[in-house]
């Protein structure tokens, strides 16, 4: 873990769910982090709720404007970029096909082209999704060598993502710099309140009263605890500081029996919280999804010896517990601290299972 401090580490993204977790963990590990995002998209939202923040140096930005954006990295000074902006749901690709390829993207491209200019840095990630596969009905777990695709407008443009980073990589590499990319999704933990996504509607149902409608309870996905990925971003990140043999793509999932149908994990968060009912609820005019999808990570385990640590269950006791200390909570404090204390228990399970 001493590996970070004093880093200077660049977040793209800080103000969603998952860059406000990476920035809590970097902090506590006592990286000097600089955010780059717009402002958060959600009322309420995590960033808001873990405001003031103590170290984060903070900036508003929007990644499709290039000039701006190569301005405000150039002066970051950053030795290692985590590029997590994004458009990141499929319901809202497909009512806005143009802006989710605008980000997802050209976003994406104006990011390696001003990190690129950086004096100090040593890597850069650039996180993706397991949306990013051709041929999602196919069933099988996907490895990274997989053809990539998209049938909808999100994953076709983090797949085109995924493209952009092959583009650049031999002008990263003939400057020394590590560039990689990480694929994860399905996500779950304390702090996320996006529309379309399974647990914040949950949240949102049981905080109502109202029953929790579920369009698709039989697609299985691999759910995992935002921690999980978050721990390979940082293994991987730190890997691609010193190790020419990682720069590439790499899938963090979880365990493959945490790979489980949608009404499964409702029915695990609602006996946590002690409360709820669910209801099938499909919508007419819904996207494709996948009825089944899982990801091979034997790459992570091999090359980085990186591995999930939490089964479905410990994931979404950390969850419920997260939830429902914000609805008693009094001020930000108590959700900062509750935070820097799941990533303090995670971490020793972490180290644990990485012992010979």
């Amino acid at each position: 873990m001493s590996f970070w401090h004093n880093r200077r580490v660049l977040v793209t993204g800080h103000t969603g769910f998952k860059g406000s977790w990476l920035c809590l963990w970097l902090e506590r590990l006592g990286a000097q982090v600089i955010g780059i995002a717009q402002p958060p998209h959600t009322d309420p939202n995590l960033f808001t709720l873990l405001s003031p923040w103590p170290a984060l140096d903070h900036r508003i930005a929007d990644i499709t404007a290039a000039p701006p954006l190569t301005a405000l990295i150039a002066g970051s000074s950053a030795e290692i970029v985590i590029h997590l902006a994004a458009q990141a749901l499929v319901p809202a690709g497909q009512r806005d096909p143009v802006g989710t390829f605008a980000i997802n993207v050209m976003g994406t491209v104006h990011v390696l082209q001003a990190a690129l200019a950086l004096p100090a840095l040593k890597a850069a990630l650039i996180v993706t999704t397991d949306k990013v596969y051709a041929d999602p009905d196919s069933g099988r777990a996907f490895e990274e060598a997989d053809p990539l695709g998209g049938t909808e407008p999100y994953g076709a443009s983090k797949a085109a993502a995924e493209l952009a980073v092959d583009a650049y990589r031999a002008a990263y590499a003939a400057k020394g710099i590590g560039l990689g990319s990480a694929r994860a999704g399905n996500v779950i933990g304390g702090g996320d309140w996006a529309e379309d996504r399974l647990v914040p509607d949950v949240m949102r149902a049981l905080a109502g009263g109202q029953t929790v409608r579920v369009r698709n309870p039989s697609a299985v996905r691999p759910w995992q605890h935002v921690l999980e990925p978050l721990g390979g971003y940082l293994t991987l990140a730190e890997r691609l500081v010193d190790s020419d043999a990682v720069a590439t793509a790499f899938n963090f999932g979880p365990r493959d029996d945490d790979a489980v149908p949608v009404a499964a994990l409702v029915e695990l968060v609602l006996g946590l919280w002690g409360d709820g009912r669910w209801e099938a609820g499909a919508e007419t005019d819904a996207p494709h999804e996948a009825g089944l999808l899982r990801l091979d990570c034997r790459r992570a385990r091999e090359r980085l010896g990186w591995r999930p640590v939490l089964t479905l269950k410990e994931a979404a006791e950390l969850t419920v517990t997260w939830y429902r200390a914000a609805s008693a909570a009094t001020s930000p404090a108590a959700l900062f601290d509750l935070g820097r204390e799941q990533i303090a228990w995670y971490e020793k399970r972490w180290q644990a299972a990485r012992q010979p």
